[in-house]
């Protein structure tokens, strides 16, 4: 039996969310730690922190 092709195309896959850029005051030491995972990730700091707080929201959106 064939599996039905759930997957969108990827023009579907493209949905950049709008950004809002914000001023936050954050401890050194958090600054220090994701720009040393950033690093080590090769990615930036601050996609790992909007990350962070997109999946915290999402969580607790759905309860």
């Amino acid at each position: 039996a064939r599996v039905a092709d759930f997957l969108p195309p990827p023009e579907k896959l493209v949905t950049p969310e709008e950004n809002v850029k914000v001023t936050i005051s954050l401890s050194r030491s958090s600054v220090r730690f994701f720009k040393q995972q950033a690093a080590k990730h090769h990615t930036k700091y601050q996609k790992m922190i909007r990350t962070l707080v997109d999946t915290y929201t999402a969580h607790y959106q759905q309860h």
